[in-house]
């Protein structure tokens, strides 16, 4: 199987009692995802995320924190993908669907509709004072010396 990263964003109003979902086209029929996608080739999860958000929904958004990480097998495609789901806040722009062949609506939806549809865990809002840290160490520019590579 192909492993995918997958990059999605936690994005609560102001008031934490809504979600920001996209509602995708699927071949079997529209499905609720959190904004995100594929992680590209060359790209940390972070940048990922930020552009997918653009991509998806036409809002500019800065994000911080993991706050679950989820995997599942796609039998059918081949994948075994790997979700990371950051926590976020929008910093700019406006819905906007660049993509209507893929996204047939963005929409605020109410947490405890959203935890439903998106098979997340329970208490959303619990998961942003559970977080976990993320860091980029960028690309590192080193190789092992003598005898770290179990020689």
């Amino acid at each position: 199987m192909k492993r995918v990263d997958v990059a999605y964003v936690l994005l609560l109003d102001e008031a934490k009692e809504k979600v920001l979902v996209v509602k995708n086209i699927g071949e079997k029929g529209s499905y609720y995802t959190l904004p995100g996608g594929a992680v590209e080739e060359g790209e940390t999860l972070q940048e990922a995320a930020v552009r997918e958000v653009k991509e998806e929904t036409g809002f500019d958004v800065e994000v911080s924190r993991i706050v679950a990480v989820m995997e599942a097998f796609f039998e059918v495609r081949g994948h075994h993908a790997i979700f990371f789901i950051f926590d976020g806040e929008v910093r700019g722009g406006d819905i906007n669907i660049s993509m209507p062949e893929e996204i047939e609506e963005v929409a605020w939806m109410e947490v405890e509709e959203a935890e439903r549809y998106l098979s997340l865990p329970e208490g959303v809002k619990d998961l942003l004072l559970r977080t976990a840290p993320y860091r980029n160490w960028g690309r590192v520019q080193h190789t092992l010396s003598q005898g770290e590579d179990g020689e």
